[in-house]
């Protein structure tokens, strides 16, 4: 009697450890919302007890968008459905050099870091340190822009519907479907950029009576400013503009012309972008690329530490396109923070939501 109690009471502490490391959520809750497509390859490791280390090793620092997503990632890593997941958030940013953000992705491996995240500098080069990190058991989690390679599950926005959101959303404000585009390009070489063109330009085609004029602003509202106030002078007017990213140089070009009138705007969402477009009633809308792609990575990190089939391209869906007509102070655009901050927080169809609070309450500096 007494040895039946005592295997009684073992089958039930073996049950009750079972529980702790089953996952309460399950593959349907980590694998939600992380692709808009469906029936791609997948990849799928060995399940890995937690909780686990994370790193993030972030390169270039210099704006605000990119300081927003190590904000991000770390008011994700306190979400009460993650932080129990986490053990331990580390999170660096090495400047501009691919070389020194490879060795600090190779010292993370060699520290057992459970996985990386990562905005890759060049992403034709990471071919090396990503062997390095399967022999080791690393998962590597490249987002926003996408590596050369299908080793890896790849986080990143759907670009190509960013820009037919655009296009669409200029259009529909323009009083005909005609007339000179001035088209504002980001950074020329990268994916995002050329993806993002692409769909702005499928639109753009149905209308035989639109031209469109490029200018490259470099990601950068002062460079931005400067070649759409240049590009005025020479073409003259335009009937309307779409600008990838640094809008609120767009509108001050706009506005400082004298020879210039209103017309729609399309563009990105920092809280800037929409508070001029608010307070001086320009027509158009907005869309844009989500800081939050961070905490999207650090989600697809974890359904891969617990072995579920992740898509090795987890293209997020892009945020809400907004009407500026129905920008709303305290909703879309926020008068006390800074005109920096990227209101584009969410992915709702992955559960992966945020306050602006909960976000400006973190740091970006290394942890």
């Amino acid at each position: 009697m007494k040895s039946r109690n005592v295997f009684v009471l073992v089958i039930v502490f073996l049950m009750a450890v079972s529980c702790i490391w089953a996952d309460d959520k399950g593959e349907a809750y980590w694998t939600k919302g992380l692709s808009i497509e469906s029936g791609g390859p997948t990849l799928q490791l060995p399940a890995k007890r937690g909780p686990y280390r994370i790193a993030v090793v972030n390169g270039f620092a210099g704006n605000m968008w990119r300081l927003q997503t190590l904000q991000t990632v770390k008011a994700y890593a306190l979400k009460p459905e993650i932080k129990p997941e986490i053990k331990e958030l580390k999170v660096v940013s090495v400047g501009n050099d691919v070389a020194d953000q490879i060795a600090a992705i190779d010292n993370f491996i060699s520290a057992g870091i459970d996985a990386v995240l990562f905005i890759a500098i060049n992403p034709t080069a990471f071919t090396g340190v990503i062997k390095r990190a399967q022999r080791a058991g690393v998962v590597l989690v490249p987002f926003d822009n996408v590596l050369d390679t299908d080793a890896v599950c790849q986080a990143f926005q759907d670009d190509k519907g960013l820009g037919r959101s655009w296009a669409e959303m200029l259009v529909k404000h323009m009083p005909r479907p005609e007339g000179t585009i001035l088209e504002v390009r980001g950074v020329l070489g990268y994916k995002a950029d050329s993806d993002r063109h692409d769909g702005i330009q499928e639109v753009l085609k149905r209308y035989p009576r639109i031209k469109t004029i490029e200018v490259v602003g470099q990601w950068d509202t002062g460079t931005t400013q400067k070649v759409v106030a240049d590009a005025i002078a020479t073409y003259g007017k335009f009937d309307g503009f779409i600008c990838q990213y640094g809008t609120v140089g767009v509108i001050n070009a706009m506005l400082d012309s004298k020879q210039q009138p209103i017309v729609p705007v399309c563009g990105d969402q920092e809280n800037g972008v929409l508070t001029l477009l608010a307070e001086n009633h320009i027509p158009g809308g907005t869309a844009g690329i989500s800081p939050s792609q961070s905490a999207a990575a650090l989600k697809v990190a974890i359904a891969l530490l617990k072995g579920y089939p992740v898509p090795k391209k987890c293209i997020l869906r892009t945020p809400r396109a907004i009407d500026n007509a129905d920008l709303k102070p305290g909703v879309e655009y926020f008068p006390d923070l800074s005109p920096n901050f990227t209101c584009t927080i969410s992915y709702p169809e992955a559960d992966i939501n945020f306050t602006p609070a909960e976000i400006m309450n973190q740091t970006a500096a290394n942890q």
